[in-house]
């Protein structure tokens, strides 16, 4: 990629199983496992799902809260609140989506409609939340 522009490359969730939450990720919400095997193998900290070709979820153990020195007070994050992430997303793979979180019981919201967002206003969206109790937010704008 050669276009340098500011973007999201990133957001740390803080998980309990990383690899059941890769798997949830992958199969509930039709995201890329990235790293999966090396983290298992204990090669790297935390494994990551891939939302598209820029941006990535990293799924943080629990147990990596005591190495959390960049900042002080960095370690307190675990369990710190983010009200939700916004996954917008084409038309068709909302609805998908949906089914795959419905297929595996997964509770959704309502959808709602008309919902203001980074490119305007969405058509329709709802939420859900992942194994861990993290809030999302799927959205489309088509």
């Amino acid at each position: 990629m050669t276009d340098n522009t500011t973007r999201l490359d990133h957001v740390v969730l803080w998980v309990r199983d990383p690899l059941a939450s890769a798997d949830f990720y992958e199969k509930a919400v039709g995201m890329e496992p990235v790293r999966i095997t090396d983290f298992a193998a204990g090669a790297v900290p935390f494994p990551s799902v891939r939302l598209n070709d820029e941006t990535i979820l990293d799924l943080m153990p629990l147990t990596m809260v005591e190495r959390m020195k960049m900042l002080p007070g960095a370690a307190e994050s675990a369990g710190h609140p983010v009200n939700h992430v916004c996954l917008a997303l084409p038309g068709d793979a909302f609805e998908a989506l949906r089914a795959r979180l419905e297929e595996r019981s997964v509770p959704v919201s309502e959808i709602s409609y008309d919902s203001f967002g980074a490119r305007g206003m969405a058509r329709r969206s709802f939420y859900f939340r992942d194994p861990d109790g993290n809030v999302f937010e799927a959205r489309h704008y088509d």
